[in-house]
Formats: C-alpha cells, structure tokens, sequence
C-alpha cells in the first residue's frame, strides 16, 4: 500500500477528515500524535482493525490495547462499576496523560483487553488527537507507533520510518510533548493502583485519592492489565546497561568499558545529560538534555535510543536517573528498554 501523510494543519479540510473517517471505519489503521507518544489508530469496536494493529507492531496478543476517547461522558459507553474516586481523577488529570483501567463493558471486544475483563481508557490533551478521534465519531485504540519491543515514537520521522507503507495515513504532528506513554492506573479496586508509572506521578494521585499502591511487573503466567508490563519493551537493538554509582564512579566504570569495546572493534554509545557530555572519549556520546530538566530529559528518551540504532550501535551504557518527579518513569523506561540489566557500583 501507499501511505498517505497528511499535516496537523490540514485536519480542517474536509477531503482529510472524510479520508480518516472513512479509513478508520473500514478496520484501516491511522498513526497520529499525541502529547505522549504517536499512536497506531484503528477502530476501537472493530476486531478486523485491532488484528492489523497486533500484526503491523508485531504485538503478543496478550499485550492490551488502550482505547482514546474525546469526552468524559463517553467513558461510561464502554464501562462500568465505577469507584467513588474515579470523578476526581477525570477532574484532575483529564484530558492529559492519565489512562485509566475500568470493568468493561460486554460490547468492548476481548481483542483489545488480552482477554481480560478491564480496558484501559484515556483522553488524550493533544488538539490533533483529539480532533482525529471527534472526526471518526468512534472510540480509537492507539499503542504506541513503533515495532513492539523497539523505543516508542516521539518524532514524525520515526512512525515514518517505521509505518510508511504499512499503514494507510500518517498525521505529521511534529515532536510530541511529553514524550513518555501515559501513566496508568488500574481504577477497579478501593485503592487504585499504579501498573505503569508516568508524568503523572504517585504523589500527584495522592493528593487527589488520598492513597494508591504499586505494581510494575507481573509474572510469565499472568495478563497484564496494561501495555509495557510484562514483556522487554523500549528496547533498542544493541546490548543496553544501566550503571548506578556516584557520578566519578559512574564515569570510571563507563570509560573502562569503552576502551575494552575499542580493542575488540565494538561499536559503543553512552546515554548522558548535557554537563557529563566531555566524560567519555571514543564513543558516541548522546545527551538527554539539562539535568536540571527534567521534562526535556524525558521527552528525548525514546529518540535518543532510536538515535543509538541509527548509530549502529552494538553496547549502550546509560546514567540512571532516580532524581526528580519525573525520575521513577525514566527509569521505568530505561530498565525496559535495559532488560533490567543494571549495575550497581
């Protein structure tokens, strides 16, 4: 197939909007911008559109899907049992990225769930998004727009890269903003719980629920209720290690493993932040930005490790970040993206 690519600014044409919608509505996909990531649309109810998202990324099918909606009063269309806390969730975070997993309701195909009987729902802040999702007149469930298991996409270059050709429309909205998958959080119990951490942290929900748990990971046997939880995800292609020390350590530790990499004719990269970039000699050196923003180091994640295989690169050592309030998704990220392959010095 051929691709077509449109720009954010040609959403208002009627033959773009009439093309989405009829895209959309004929189990065809769309990759389109959101203030996270870009995301590879389909029909949320239509199973024909959900099976050429899971064949297109190469996603496991028990990986679920998360369904973006435009209005609030649209959530209660697909589910149901609602907490007390919920409203003030909505309230406080929506539309933003904030995803929120609900009982769903029968007519929400198992498809997008991993067979379980939740689905995860947001909406999105992004006007583009937002006005795709008005145009189809119809729930979008939209991953993340990359091969499953490779870094997500925050750059109109790397859905291209990825998707031209293999998806009908590309929507051109530029760099996306934040930069990381929205946080999520399963809502079906008396304490809602954190599956994915985000921008939207632990004590942002705090402040509005009065408490929250935590659950990262699930084990071999178990469905994840949310998208990145159980398998390698973020990954780049070469061997990545997270190294976690005092700084001088750090950098002693990094510099050493260049120069063994050198003499074995190794391609080697470091994932830094602007003041640590003269550390390390011999090796492609790539900054996540000014340590002391945090937004910008996260919103230059994913394009840093797609960057990394751009590069060719065959051993990837990172920083670890835990400072900050974005600190604990950058990690989530960087230990996906690692295998959890972390040295502690």
């Amino acid at each position: 197939m051929k691709t077509r690519l449109y720009r954010i600014e040609e959403l208002n044409q009627s033959h773009v909007q009439e093309d989405i919608k009829n895209t959309l509505l004929s189990g065809k996909l769309v990759v389109f911008p959101t203030e996270t990531v870009y995301g590879i649309g389909a029909h949320a109810l239509d199973e024909k559109g959900i099976k050429r998202i899971y064949a297109v990324k190469g996603r496991p099918s028990d990986n679920p899907l998360i369904m973006h909606v435009s209005h609030t009063q649209d959530v209660f269309l697909y589910t149901k049992n609602h907490q007390p806390y919920v409203s003030k969730l909505m309230e406080a975070f929506w539309p933003g990225p904030l995803t929120m997993v609900f009982e769903k309701k029968d007519h929400v195909p198992l498809i997008i769930t991993g067979g379980l009987n939740t689905v995860g729902i947001r909406i999105p802040s992004n006007i583009a998004a937002l006005k795709i999702i008005d145009i189809a007149g119809v729930p979008i469930c939209a991953p993340s727009a990359n091969i499953s298991g490779r870094p997500s996409s925050t750059q109109f270059s790397h859905v291209l890269n990825d998707f031209k050709d293999r998806v009908d429309i590309i929507i051109d909205g530029g760099k996306t903003e934040v930069g990381l998958e929205s946080t999520v959080v399963d809502v079906t119990g008396p304490v809602p719980v954190i599956l994915r951490p985000g921008v939207i942290t632990k004590d942002m929900i705090v402040a509005v629920t009065k408490q929250v748990m935590i659950k990262q990971e699930v084990s071999d046997q178990e469905v994840s209720k949310a998208p990145g939880m159980k398998y390698k995800h973020y990954a780049p292609k070469g061997k990545m290690m997270i190294v976690d020390g005092a700084q001088q350590d750090v950098i002693n530790f990094i510099n050493q493993h260049i120069e063994k990499h050198n003499k074995n004719n190794q391609s080697v990269g470091v994932i830094v932040t602007n003041d640590l970039i003269n550390c390390f000699k011999k090796a492609i050196v790539l900054s996540l930005g000014d340590p002391k923003h945090e937004q910008e180091i996260a919103s230059n994640l994913f394009a840093v490790l797609r960057q990394m295989d751009e590069e060719n690169i065959e051993y990837i050592y990172s920083l670890s970040f835990h400072q900050g309030v974005y600190g604990e998704a950058i990690m989530n990220r960087l230990m996906k993206a690692a295998n959890n392959h972390i040295i502690h010095l």
